[in-house]
């Protein structure tokens, strides 16, 4: 049994004529301890799909099975950092990051949960701005805040919806390294989200294209064969990076080509000469 699954999954928005399928017909495994990336492009339905696995949404068909019951609305064992922050403005980090821990770990006293928090806190280097508040920060700050908050409830899985991508690459580069430190303490199952096919490489054991919507399925995946730990500097000299790297690159730059073609198809315009003026005066 798969740790998560999703059976023959579609969502479509609207009614009618005026329905779009978002994502059609999504199958997908992924066993416990599992790290697995989904590269795609913007638009494409990856947001649709992080919603459907956390319980946000329900698929207008198929189902979503976590540890092989049905997906019913969200759980703290699936531990969600997304890309626009979602932090309540009127709350300072630790507050942020508190409420989070109080729901996960409720019979734990207060200063269990301080200490947590400030621990979580510390890892993405914000202990100088704890008692700071969101507007009091800047894109990439709330961003970390966003990751302590998802990583200190110890999920069972962590969802990342494109998490990173607000972040400095020296920041983004050291938490990419955090979430795989935590990740590989208890191997627990994670699933990245990404636009970024270096980002999918370095941290993920396999990784899957999602076809751009409407109508966005998934593609063949890749193998990552590099061993763990796995080392930046080095992986540019790995012949099984760059291979890799490649034939994903080149399967996106495909099916990029292939939407549009498609595009210049659906939208393709009249062959009108603008009318000249020049001779009505």
């Amino acid at each position: 049994m798969a740790y998560l699954e999703l059976k023959n999954v579609s969502k479509t928005y609207g009614q009618g004529k005026d329905s779009t399928e978002v994502i059609s017909n999504i199958n997908l495994k992924i066993e416990e301890g599992e790290f697995v990336a989904i590269v795609g492009f913007t638009g494409s339905g990856k947001t649709t799909l992080v919603n459907l696995i956390n319980g946000l949404i329900k698929p207008t068909s198929g189902e979503v099975l976590f540890k092989g019951e049905p997906v019913v609305g969200t759980s703290h064992e699936r531990g969600v950092i997304f890309q626009n922050y979602s932090l309540l403005p009127w709350l300072s980090v630790f507050q942020n990051v508190a409420m989070a821990v109080k729901e996960a770990f409720p019979k734990e006293n207060k200063s269990e949960i301080k200490n947590r928090v400030e621990s979580y806190v510390e890892m993405v280097g914000l202990t100088h701005a704890i008692n700071k508040r969101p507007k009091e920060l800047s894109g990439g700050m709330r961003q970390r805040v966003a990751v302590a908050r998802a990583l200190a409830m110890k999920p069972e899985m962590i969802i990342m919806d494109e998490p990173l991508g607000a972040l400095d690459a020296l920041t983004r580069g050291n938490l990419q390294d955090e979430i795989l430190n935590i990740w590989n303490q208890d191997k627990r199952t994670a699933l990245l989200i990404t636009n970024d096919v270096d980002e999918g490489i370095y941290m993920a054991d396999r990784i899957i294209p999602l076809k751009p919507g409407p109508n966005a399925t998934l593609g063949p995946e890749f193998i990552i064969d590099i061993d763990r730990p796995r080392d930046k500097t080095e992986l540019n000299d790995n012949a099984s990076f760059m291979k890799t790297r490649n034939e994903i690159i080149a399967y996106l730059m495909a099916i990029g080509e292939d939407r549009k073609s498609v595009s210049e198809v659906e939208y393709l315009l009249p062959d009108l000469a603008p009318k000249s003026f020049v001779d009505t005066f």
